[in-house]
């Protein structure tokens, strides 16, 4: 897959099948809508495309506004949104930075000049609810219209639901933000996870005899918060049963950077002390123990770490072990 950051390809004479979205955490109505452009890609011997934002333009409308509170919390990092845009299978990712000349563009000029002039397209899909251009002033109507003018085809997938629950981003926001982990995964269509590179941090896990994997969450506002149980990816050639932290650590740190502290309940044999840094690794987030809390003493914090790895493991053996 093709990732084009902050600017938009010379178009190629094929042309492409286009979606546009901000594919939060490519749940599965994310999923069912990227198979429909894959297949009308190759029915029509076209790229499938998928443009996307960063920031999230609520994000933005938010900071301009100077109430930043007010952005949606985020599910997925960017390399978590890009690897599952790759799983589903598709071409090309054009990442544009959402800014004020994207904000305020009409969207006559976003369909003539980016879809037609820049991009060759020649299909958009698109879903129920889009709305483009300045003021959010282009919905579906309006692009049909001018696909029939300008000799590209539109198409609108309906809501898509799972048991009678519509899914969305929303719906994938608010199952974490309840701790749902089991409505999460059935959103998604898979253990909601996080994956990044580990970084150094204040050693004091291993101070307080939890030695700890570090991975940053970019964003200021994760949608999960709270401690987990987890399995933990890329150590070893299985996956490790682990307890783990998303949050601002508020009895060391609480400044407001968000990091997700892993502590395995089983270390490999022949890795390091110092072996998980720099690796990538993937983190399933399988149950919520808890929300984050501030113990009156590091003391304090050693006896909660040391009850939650307890619960760790009898949730695992209760649920028969990782890699279930």
């Amino acid at each position: 897959m093709r990732v084009h950051r902050g600017h938009i390809p010379d178009p190629a004479g094929a042309g492409c099948a286009l979606t546009i979205g901000n594919f939060d955490g490519v749940h599965r109505g994310h999923q069912a809508m990227l198979a429909l452009l894959n297949n009308e890609a190759r029915h029509r011997g076209l790229r499938s495309v998928v443009m996307s934002f960063e920031p999230h333009p609520r994000d933005w409308f938010a900071a301009r506004a100077g109430q930043p509170e007010l952005a949606p919390r985020r599910i997925a990092t960017l390399r978590d949104k890009l690897q599952e845009l790759e799983r589903c299978g598709v071409d090309e990712v054009v990442l544009l930075r959402f800014d004020e000349a994207l904000a305020s563009m009409p969207p006559l000029a976003f369909i003539e000049d980016v879809l037609v002039r820049r991009l060759n397209t020649r299909y958009v899909l698109v879903g129920d609810d889009f709305r483009f251009g300045a003021k959010r002033a282009g919905d579906y109507a309006l692009l049909d219209a001018e696909g029939s003018r300008l000799g590209f085809d539109v198409a609108r997938m309906m809501s898509y639901e799972v048991h009678g629950l519509r899914v969305s981003s929303s719906a994938v926001r608010e199952a974490l933000a309840a701790g749902d982990m089991t409505r999460a995964a059935r959103l998604l269509g898979r253990p909601y996870a996080i994956t990044g590179h580990v970084v150094h941090g204040r050693k004091l896990g291993r101070d307080l005899g939890f030695r700890t994997l570090n991975l940053r969450f970019p964003s200021r506002l994760p949608a999960a918060q709270g401690i987990f149980v987890v399995q933990v990816h890329g150590l070893a050639d299985k996956p490790l049963p682990g307890v783990a932290s998303l949050g601002v650590r508020p009895t060391v740190e609480d400044a407001g950077r968000v990091l997700l502290e892993v502590h395995c309940l089983e270390w490999p044999a022949g890795v390091a002390i110092d072996g998980g840094y720099a690796r990538i690794l993937q983190v399933d987030l399988l149950h919520k123990l808890h929300d984050e809390l501030r113990y009156p003493s590091l003391e304090a914090l050693q006896a909660g770490i040391a009850k939650d790895v307890a619960d760790a493991r009898d949730w695992f053996a209760r649920a028969g072990g990782p890699g279930r």
